[in-house]
């Protein structure tokens, strides 16, 4: 279990961090809030990939991690958005 959540912690970070490599132009957002999304999108992500029945593969699961980076992508945008809101 700590195992788990110690993985989607690394996975979550790695992935917010590529989510905002990938989308253009300037986000401006904080790395911590990046992070943050990134760990959600992961977790999500395991939970969507377990319910389409893809967690048992051997080496990396690509598929969950393509689904948790759109997720981390979908989310960081909707922080920027949410944020580009509230400045104006």
């Amino acid at each position: 279990m700590i195992g788990s959540i110690v993985a989607a912690v690394i996975i979550g970070a790695i992935i917010g961090a590529l989510a905002r490599l990938i989308i253009p132009g300037r986000q401006n957002i904080s790395i911590g809030l990046t992070l943050i999304v990134g760990i959600v999108a992961a977790l999500i992500g395991t939970l969507i990939a377990a319910a389409l029945g893809l967690t048992n593969t051997r080496g990396i699961n690509w598929l969950e991690h393509i689904i948790q980076l759109v997720l981390a992508i979908g989310g960081v945008l909707l922080v920027v958005q949410m944020q580009a809101r509230k400045t104006h």
